[in-house]
């Protein structure tokens, strides 16, 4: 506990302070009190959310996102144009922080503002002696303080917003935050040039900044009474009537005066009167228009809804089977359908490509749905979908007609969705044909449907669960930016692939960046030089996957299965594969630097000249594997299984060995047996082990210990 001299020391350099915070100008000190507001309010929230991040980093549980962050991320990545995260996955103690990085600055901000309304005063204007007033001398009370902070502080954020959004600056952070200081201090710059040091804000909320530490009495001498109608009349201090000290203290509000236009209503009568009757007459003009311009227009909506009507149902009466037309009148009749601006027609459309077997009409009818649009997508979806449900259902029938004429409609409605895509490409942002039966279909056909779509922009579609079997994309664009023409923004265009199947596609040198592909079904397909770079394909199946020269940085691969893929000079670098299983994987010169591989499966694999500097492969399972010339210059081996691992040419410099077994592991080339003369192993295929310390690593036999002491390695059994 301090004692009475420490507390009168320290009360004594406090009042120091606050006398030299007075010698300063009121100016400057009512920008100090502002500058430690904004910093208070700023580290509310930058605190929680460090300790957040840190938490993140540190936490190997997770639990979804909190709802109310995670709509608030997406609503501050929009406004920001950050770059999508679509992690919904986060440590339990980083979602209360993260919330509290949200409530704290609200908190904070809203009694601050409470604060300055009830008493005039902030915590940091109270330390910097500084105080907002109304002309009468009281608190401003709430309203003005909205009013005051709206053109303050939110207007010239708001200006700072739509200047940085569009002059080119965004989505740079550091230019939002120059421009917004800039147009916050240019407000507040306007107090230089009144008299009373008012800025904008405060002539428009009637208050005043003043002086704390003097009396209000003091400061109304000073104020003209033409700069406010509410300010008191000023009288010279030699005329005014002397008065008792105790009277000087005492504080008369003025008299509440009425506004401006109600004085200038009762000096003008007449005008008044003529405005209000005018402005009147206006009203009541203006709302006979609007309700008629109303009804008209729902006359004629409805009028068209008819003729649509009428036109549809004559249509329809001609495509009957029993009605006696011809095939010219028929196609006439198809293509009118397609004029019509009415979800019957399209329906109808789609129906008749379902039924119709004669081919001059399906194709009549295919050119029909693609001159529609993609209003049709819906439809073609939903009979898609049916008809593959009903190709299932008789799938084992013992009629092949049948089961001929259903595959015969499936290919149809697939065959109408590729022209769309193939038509349309580029704009497809939103268009959703999730679970729909794009691929190999479930029968063998006569006239088997192939998906070709090379080189066509599906940038922002949605095919979650689709069946894209044997389908070809190469140089097939998934991703593109959004309406800002920026990458790596919010509004990019991104397709999701999330459960769908693509066994034995074709992707060579697609554009896969950032896509969603979680549970994708990739197995068989062609990835080479394809880029999925940051795509998210957690738990997807790449089994037998060729996947050579891809780029895979930042590529979300945690419990995926990448058995027997080949993934030779792959760039994998600070990917995460954790728990995934690569057993038997050609992996030669993968570029895995700073790469998460814990608890990964690469037994048996071939990685030969791999790069895992800085990997950490805590948990993995190696064995069998073979290793020669791969990089593991400070990789972390905690726990790691290297049994009958082939090291030979191994960089081990700076690995962590903590408990990596090492039994059986190649370390250098053994001495063939026939040789007559024991020579030392050849340094040129032997694992670089200088400097490497062994004392933690297990199962080491006598002449891997031998080869470790000889070599420069440290183990406790060293000479």
């Amino acid at each position: 506990m301090a004692n009475s001299t420490v507390r009168r020391s320290v009360n004594r350099d406090r009042r120091v302070g606050q006398e030299k915070s007075k010698s300063l100008p009121l100016i400057t000190r009512r920008f100090a009190a502002w500058t430690v507001e904004v910093s208070l309010i700023i580290t509310s929230a930058v605190v929680p959310f460090g300790l957040g991040v840190y938490t993140q980093s540190h936490t190997e549980g997770t639990q979804p996102i909190n709802p109310i962050l995670a709509t608030a991320k997406e609503a501050i990545a929009t406004t920001l144009a950050l770059p999508a995260n679509h992690r919904n996955q986060h440590a339990p103690l980083t979602n209360w922080l993260w919330t509290g990085a949200l409530v704290a600055p609200i908190v904070l901000s809203g009694w601050q503002l409470y604060l300055l309304a009830k008493t005039g005063s902030t915590l940091p204007k109270r330390w910097f002696g500084v105080r907002v007033v109304t002309a009468a001398g009281s608190p401003p009370g709430m309203r003005r303080i909205l009013l005051r902070e709206a053109f303050g502080a939110w207007l010239p954020l708001l200006v700072a917003y739509v200047l940085w959004h569009y002059s080119g600056a965004a989505p740079s952070l550091g230019m939002l935050a120059g421009f917004s200081l800039l147009t916050v201090l240019g407000e507040g710059v306007s107090a230089r040039f009144n008299r009373y040091r008012r800025c904008w804000h405060d002539l428009l909320a009637g208050t005043y900044v003043v002086d704390a530490n003097r009396s209000y009495a003091a400061l109304l001498g000073n104020l003209r009474p033409a700069t406010s109608p509410l300010i008191p009349q000023y009288t010279p201090y030699a005329l005014r009537p002397v008065m008792p000290p105790a009277a000087m203290t005492t504080f008369v509000p003025p008299r509440t005066q009425r506004p401006h236009w109600w004085r200038w209503m009762r000096k003008n009568p007449g005008v008044a009167l003529l405005f209000v009757t005018l402005s009147s007459m206006a009203a009541v003009l203006s709302t006979l228009v609007g309700t008629q311009v109303y009804i008209q227009t729902q006359a004629n909506q409805r009028q068209l809804r008819q003729q649509n009507s009428q036109q549809f149902l004559a249509l329809v009466q001609k495509l009957s089977h029993n009605a006696p037309t011809t095939l010219e009148e028929r196609r006439k009749a198809i293509t009118a359908l397609g004029t019509l601006n009415d979800p019957q027609a399209l329906q109808m459309l789609v129906d008749l490509l379902g039924q119709e077997t004669d081919p001059v009409l399906l194709d009549t009818i295919q050119q029909t749905i693609a001159s529609t649009g993609l209003r049709v997508i819906p439809h073609l979806r939903r009979s898609n979908q049916s008809l593959a449900n009903a190709l299932h259902s008789v799938r084992y029938s013992s009629k092949p007609e049948e089961l001929t004429l259903h595959q015969q409609r499936l290919e149809a409605t697939q065959r109408a969705i590729a022209n769309l895509l193939l038509i349309y490409s580029g704009n497809l942002d939103r268009i959703d044909l999730s679970r729909t039966i794009l691929g190999e279909n479930l029968t063998d056909s006569a006239l088997p449907f192939s998906l070709l779509l090379d080189n066509v922009d599906l940038s922002g579609i949605q095919l979650r669960g689709a069946n894209l079997n044997q389908g070809s994309f190469r140089g097939t664009q998934w991703r593109s930016a959004g309406e800002d023409r920026r990458w790596n923004t919010t509004d990019d265009r991104i397709a999701d692939l999330s459960d769908a199947q693509l066994k034995a596609a074709n992707l060579t040198e697609a554009d896969l960046s950032r896509i969603l592909m979680r549970r994708t079904n990739l197995t068989h397909a062609i990835l080479n030089r394809a880029n999925l770079a940051g795509a998210n394909l957690f738990g997807a199946n790449l089994s037998s996957t060729q996947i050579v020269g891809a780029n895979l940085r930042d590529v979300v691969l945690e419990n995926a299965s990448l058995t027997g893929s080949d993934l030779a000079a792959t760039d994998l670098s600070r990917a995460n594969l954790q728990a995934a299983r690569l057993g038997r994987a050609n992996a030669l010169g993968t570029q895995m630097q700073y790469a998460n591989v814990t608890a990964s499966d690469w037994r048996g694999a071939d990685l030969s000249g791999a790069d895992f500097s800085h990997a950490n492969l805590k948990n993995a399972d190696l064995s069998d594997s073979r290793l020669s010339g791969v990089s593991f210059r400070n990789a972390q081996l905690q726990n790691t299984n290297l049994r009958n691992a082939d090291l030979r040419q191994a960089d081990l410099r700076g690995a962590q060995l903590i408990q990596t077994d090492m039994q059986g592991a190649i370390l250098f080339k053994s001495p063939s047996q026939e040789q007559f003369i024991q020579i030392p192993p050849e340094t040129t295929l032997s694992a670089i082990v200088e400097g490497v310390d062994f004392a933690n690593a297990q199962n080491l036999d006598a002449k891997q210990l031998a080869y470790i002491c000889t070599q420069g390695g440290r183990h406790p059994r060293c000479p």
